[in-house]
């Protein structure tokens, strides 16, 4: 027997976590189990579009774009929440950058956000 969710229930998991946390920041670290580790100076939160999942994944359908940030660094995660400030903690992922300058935007492009969640087969 195999283990595991079904496609369905998949991508219905994937819709209600995006629904209900649907804020993404960004961190220069990895963000720890409370998600508030190696915060990055830029504070401000997006919150890109998704498609609806399918196939047990879940990507973002608009840019997530950060204009004039706040510092030099080199943001490596980010945090998901149900909120543009403070709010709960949802989950997190990893992020492929080159480091920033004070004042410099940075983009996740569409697409390039994808959540996904094994299913049974």
């Amino acid at each position: 027997m195999a283990e595991g969710f079904s496609t369905a229930a998949a991508n219905a998991v994937l819709d209600a976590q995006v629904t209900a946390y649907p804020w993404f920041k960004l961190h220069t670290g990895a963000p720890g189990a409370n998600g508030t580790a190696n915060a990055a100076t830029e504070t401000t939160r997006k919150n890109p579009s998704f498609a609806a999942a399918s196939g047990a994944s879940k990507a973002s359908s608009t840019d997530a774009a950060w204009t004039n940030v706040a510092g030099t660094e080199d943001y490596t995660h980010w945090s998901q929440w149900s909120a543009s400030t403070a709010g709960t903690f949802g989950g997190s992922g990893t992020v492929t950058a080159n480091a920033v300058t004070t004042s410099d935007s940075f983009t996740i492009p569409a697409g390039s956000i994808v959540l996904t969640v094994p299913v049974a087969t």
